[in-house]
């Protein structure tokens, strides 16, 4: 089994200060909102060529689970969030990948993504640094996230920190088959010391 940097993935209800070294994920940019077609039909692209990576590489003897969904949420007005304007947020959706998943790797993933018949239209490779980053471990519906964020946020203004990036999710849990008061989300920022 290959680890992905587990400390990076076991937040807890304390907020916590982490170092996110550069890494690789599949990615898809869109805009929208969360619940529609648009959205849904990126996501389930984005798995199709993460599931097609881990069975190619798996036939090669790597044997490892495919991570969870995270997500990177921001607007041109930040105050669309507040307001529920769910139409007008921006997403980049992603899922981290070993080390090894070359673009060619990629490409033969997204090959059999299509052979398959999945739109796979906007899914890469690339790489995500954040550096240093503030973390904290959400429980429950992402309707009630403005606490949990306000909680990490304070936290990282009193040891004197600045946002300096997107706001970062990471599902731990699928609210398909989760109790939204069971989801599990940890909700990161990366920051700088001005």
């Amino acid at each position: 089994m290959i680890a992905f940097d587990p400390m990076l993935y076991r937040a807890t209800a304390a907020p916590a200060v982490v170092d996110v070294p550069e890494r690789p994920y599949l990615m898809v940019e869109g805009h929208g909102d969360p619940d529609g077609d648009v959205y849904k039909r990126a996501v389930e692209g984005l798995y199709a060529v993460a599931y097609a990576i881990r069975f190619a590489r798996k036939a090669q003897g790597h044997v490892y689970s495919v991570m969870p969904l995270e997500g990177l949420w921001y607007a041109e007005d930040r105050s669309v969030f507040a307001g529920g304007d769910r139409a007008r947020w921006q997403w980049t959706m992603m899922i981290r990948q070993p080390d090894e998943a070359t673009a060619d790797v990629v490409a033969a993933a997204l090959d059999t993504a299509r052979a398959k018949g999945r739109n796979v239209e906007g899914v890469g490779l690339r790489t995500l640094h954040e550096g240093t980053s503030g973390q904290i471990l959400h429980v429950g519906p992402y309707a009630t996230e403005p606490e949990t964020i306000g909680r990490l946020l304070a936290h990282l203004h009193a040891n004197g920190y600045a946002l300096a990036g997107e706001h970062h999710e990471i599902y731990l849990s699928d609210p398909r088959r989760s109790a939204p008061e069971k989801l599990r989300t940890i909700i990161r920022y990366p920051v700088t010391r001005p």
